[in-house]
């Protein structure tokens, strides 16, 4: 069995998250970028390891009640595995934790496996934003998800963990910390 680990990304971890990001997004986000984003409060960045290998990650921003995913990102070599769904799960499940009532993301209009996995998780399409997109124009869909509160989307989150537990057990995969959902916790450098 191959173990993933999740993991709150701190300052070791930016080197790799760059060079996923310049393979995922060519170059979305600087260091600088992502360095802010583990400074401040109000962001969460979550990790996909193998090993010691960055394989996945995500962030959302936390606006007052609303958890905003701004990235999510999956290695190449390991697209169409059920990670995108792993990392949404806890991304979703820490928004929960930290009290959000809804969250938002904008998606590519043509990207749709992300489209489809963000209606699994029961977002609707709240609006567009017009050439959104500054290297190809394309316009974004806004997507939105109420309700991170209720008994049915801790149900719903339920579900999808099982699921993501199933399928990398399929895939001869295990997570190294099955209660890593729960356990995630920001990590501050100013406390280090």
């Amino acid at each position: 069995m191959t173990p993933l680990t999740l993991k709150t990304i701190d300052k070791t971890l930016l080197p790799q998250v760059l060079e996923l990001d310049r393979i995922c997004f060519d170059g979305l986000w600087t260091l600088d970028g992502y360095q802010r984003e583990v400074d401040s409060p109000n962001s969460e960045l979550i990790a996909i390891m193998q090993d010691d290998r960055l394989i996945g990650y995500g962030c959302f921003w936390a606006i007052v009640d609303e958890a905003h995913i701004t990235i999510i990102g999956i290695h190449s070599d390991y697209q169409r595995q059920g990670l995108g769904k792993l990392i949404l799960t806890a991304l979703l499940d820490r928004a929960c934790q930290r009290q959000m009532k809804h969250a938002t993301l904008e998606v590519r209009i043509s990207n749709q496996s992300a489209i489809s996995l963000y209606e699994k998780f029961q977002f609707k399409v709240a609006g567009a934003r017009k050439k959104y997109y500054a290297d190809t124009g394309e316009d974004a869909l806004i997507f939105w998800r109420g309700g991170l509160q209720t008994a049915e989307f801790q149900n719903t989150l339920k579900e999808k963990w099982l699921e993501i537990c199933d399928r990398l057990g399929q895939q001869q995969r295990t997570l190294h910390d099955p209660a890593s959902l729960l356990s995630l916790e920001k990590i501050s450098l100013t406390n280090r």
